[in-house]
């Protein structure tokens, strides 16, 4: 192929100057067709190609390639045929004799022309676009895969992202709450990918069934929910977009917080300053546009959605009952009964009939068993032999004074001793640990060990009264008697001692 350059001297010879083809093509050393061509030309055009390419080993195997690239389509991408794939089938199963080359140039062809086109979509005010994301984080210490929550504003660019233990539905509910609290206000329409969390079933028409508590979501919000096609990201674009931007830009060093709150703060913050950029092919920041989205929001309602997901279950015979692979104590005195468990995002509240009877922080491992001490002390009132091997009690910190009251007790009144010491630890069912452990503290530095001593004497700090432990009003209280011990005594112990 020859230069531009020469194109330039050689046209205007010719067309400025006057030579002929014959005088041009022996004046540049060149064929006179050559000529003809350049004065067609201003730049050198290229190998043109005039007929369609001839294959004629290839060509009666072109309809089985052709069904094997249509199969792929419904195949995971990592299983698909390469071109060599192709050329070794061809080869073994069907007797191909040609090159690999030729087929992996078809292949190549064939697959650029299968490819998806899309159409450039201009998004209307208010709308918004929700999914998960996934990365690591240390959440108080622990290395762990945090699933984090995005809604984005096409319109404007804004965004929203918040971290969860867990995608559950739960975490999809709160990540509403937490995101229409943030805009002000709630999108019209938002679009989601087909996410069991929302989506209960797809039937043959394409319309979605919803599951209950999405539909309650969307009821109480009001705004209209959209699904892309199944395996289509593209038909939320926008957000998918900005999952990954908060991954790399927002997750990247891994981040360390003390808990989610914290983390999720952090997030909120990021999102906030973010608002005063102004991306590529816009000439007002995301907060400029951000207040087009706002004008067309629906309005919050007073209150935000109760973002839990429930079980209906019964209690055990050790008064615990199990909510996605863990156990929750409830008190001993709803044993055998139907309960309701309502999973939030960082608790788990149990309630039976009307009443709230057990609140536990949520945990996220799997077959664990989370106790609350105060669930079991009646039940150990009544069992006072369990009290060493009690599970609910072995995690239990409790001050140093409660093992010498309990020392004490026991030494001075054997198992009704261990009963009594139970009682005490019951007085934490009505008052503040603090203040019973106070209790027990005046009632051993005044030699008063029992019950009633501390119960009196938690009251009367309480009410900021001047204890009274005398036999008038507590007859029953044991006295402490302390002899002065004398020499003559430590004598009558030796060998012939008071002779």
């Amino acid at each position: 192929m020859y230069a531009v350059e020469l194109y330039g001297r050689v046209r205007r010879a010719c067309l400025v100057e006057g030579l002929s083809l014959r005088e041009a093509a022996r004046h540049f050393g060149i064929d006179r067709r050559t000529v003809s061509k350049m004065l067609e030309h201003s730049v050198p055009p290229g190998y043109r190609r005039s007929k369609p390419v001839k294959r004629p080993k290839l060509g009666p195997f072109l309809e089985i390639i052709n069904q094997i690239l249509q199969d792929d389509q419904s195949l995971p991408k990592k299983q698909r045929h390469t071109a060599k794939r192709i050329f070794d089938r061809l080869r073994d199963e069907y007797g191909y004799q040609g090159g690999l080359t030729v087929v992996k140039d078809y292949v190549r062809g064939q697959r650029r022309l299968c490819k998806e086109m899309f159409v450039p979509l201009d998004h209307r005010p208010g709308d918004g676009q929700a999914d998960f994301g996934e990365a690591l984080a240390v959440i108080g210490g622990v290395r762990q895969k945090a699933h984090y929550f995005s809604l984005a504003l096409p319109h404007s660019d804004d965004m929203f992202v918040a971290a969860f233990p867990a995608e559950t539905t739960e975490a999809l509910c709160q990540g509403h709450n937490l995101a229409f609290a943030h805009f002000g206000g709630v999108p019209p329409h938002i679009v989601y990918d087909n996410t069991t969390l929302a989506v209960a079933g797809i039937g043959k028409d394409g319309k979605r069934s919803l599951t209950k508590k999405f539909d309650e979501l969307a009821s109480h919000y009001l705004f209209t929910p959209g699904f892309g096609r199944p395996g289509k990201g593209n038909d939320k674009g926008k957000v998918e977009g900005q999952v990954g931007f908060a991954r790399r830009n927002f997750m990247v060093p891994i981040p360390h917080f003390p808990s989610f709150d914290a983390f999720n703060e952090w997030l909120l913050e990021k999102c906030r300053q973010r608002r005063n950029s102004r991306l590529r092919g816009h000439k007002e920041t995301i907060r400029e546009r951000f207040k087009r989205d706002q004008a067309a929001f629906l309005p919050l309602p007073p209150t935000p959605y109760d973002a839990f997901s429930e079980l209906s279950t019964s209690v055990s015979s050790t008064s615990l009952v199990r909510f996605k692979t863990n156990d929750y104590s409830v008190p001993v005195e709803y044993g055998f009964r139907e309960v309701l468990v309502k999973g939030y995002v960082d608790q788990v509240v149990i309630v039976c009939g009307h009443e709230q009877i057990a609140r536990h922080r949520r945990s996220y491992s799997k077959h664990d068993v989370v106790y609350e001490p105060l669930h079991y002390l009646p039940l150990l009132e009544r069992k006072a032999n369990a009290l060493d091997q009690a599970a609910p009690l072995a995690g239990w910190e409790l001050p140093e004074e409660f093992g010498r009251l309990r020392r004490l007790m026991e030494r001075r009144s054997g198992k009704k001793g261990k009963r009594e010491y139970i009682q005490v630890l019951r007085l934490v069912e009505t008052f503040d640990l603090s203040q019973v452990a106070a209790g027990v503290k005046q009632a051993l530095s005044l030699g008063a060990i029992s019950y009633d001593a501390v119960k009196h004497l938690v009251l009367c700090r309480i009410e900021r009264k001047p204890p009274r432990l005398d036999l008038e009003n507590y007859p029953h209280l044991p006295r402490a008697r302390v002899a002065v011990t004398s020499a003559k005594a430590y004598m009558e112990l030796l060998p012939g001692g008071g002779a």
